[in-house]
């Protein structure tokens, strides 16, 4: 620091900045380029006359990493700032004679799910969740119990129709947190391997995926192990 300057009589100028074709082709030819710091610079040294105009926070130049993510940011305008969030939540007592499957993942245990799907209860909430946020109803609008096609079926290929759904209708998903409900079987190992599975199905970063599981301490029906629960939270964006 050398002095404060009077900033009344100073100026931000911007790059890129704009010049006649024919004048700013001539100058690059005929100056010595190591003699100048940016076009402005380049065109008086041909003495010619250089104009200030309004400009713009947003007419950036890409230079660094960070330039791009910026622009990717403007460029959507006020599209940008549309985040939507949404909840599930799913419950499916246990049953003899079923595998059972949480978050895609089949987890050894001497029981299984009941329900009309594969009754994959962490997938069921999530996507409850997607298509809240989306404002697209729930699962059992759009996969009813009532219809053979969805007689056990996988979960994940139901996941996977609700992410084009949502993804046809604009929306892009940002991350999913959900949380298992269960005093056994315990979930830890197979936690990123769910993650994993969801990420892959939806086509997102499986970093924007969390899955947590806890128990009710014996409380509940949860507690006295008679079956399982879920709960998710999403965000998406309006693209």
């Amino acid at each position: 620091m050398v002095k404060t300057l009077n900033r009344s009589e100073l100026m931000n100028i911007q790059t890129p900045q704009v010049f006649r074709y024919e004048l700013l082709k001539r100058a690059y030819e005929q100056v010595n380029l190591n003699a100048v710091t940016d076009d402005s610079s380049l065109i008086e040294m041909m003495n010619e006359e250089v104009y200030i105009v309004e400009g713009s926070y947003d007419n950036i130049k890409i230079t660094t990493q960070a330039d791009i993510t910026y622009a990717n940011f403007i460029s959507k305008g006020e599209k940008s700032m549309d985040y939507r969030v949404g909840i599930g939540y799913d419950v499916h007592q246990f049953t003899e004679g079923r595998p059972l499957f949480l978050g895609g993942v089949e987890i050894p245990y001497r029981m299984g799910l009941l329900g009309h799907s594969d009754a994959d209860v962490l997938l069921h909430a999530i996507m409850d969740a997607l298509l809240g946020a989306s404002g697209l109803g729930d699962i059992g609008r759009l996969f009813p119990d009532s219809e053979d096609q969805y007689d056990n079926i996988s979960s994940v290929k139901l996941l996977r129709k609700v992410a084009d759904i949502i993804a046809e209708k604009g929306f892009e998903v940002k991350n999913i947190d959900a949380v298992v409900i269960a005093e056994r079987p315990k979930i830890a190992p197979y936690i990123e391997q769910m993650i994993m599975m969801i990420s892959t199905t939806i086509d997102m970063d499986p970093t924007r995926v969390n899955i947590k599981g806890t128990t009710t301490e014996k409380l509940g029906f949860e507690g006295r192990g008679e079956g399982i629960s879920a709960q998710a939270v999403v965000m998406v964006d309006k693209i």
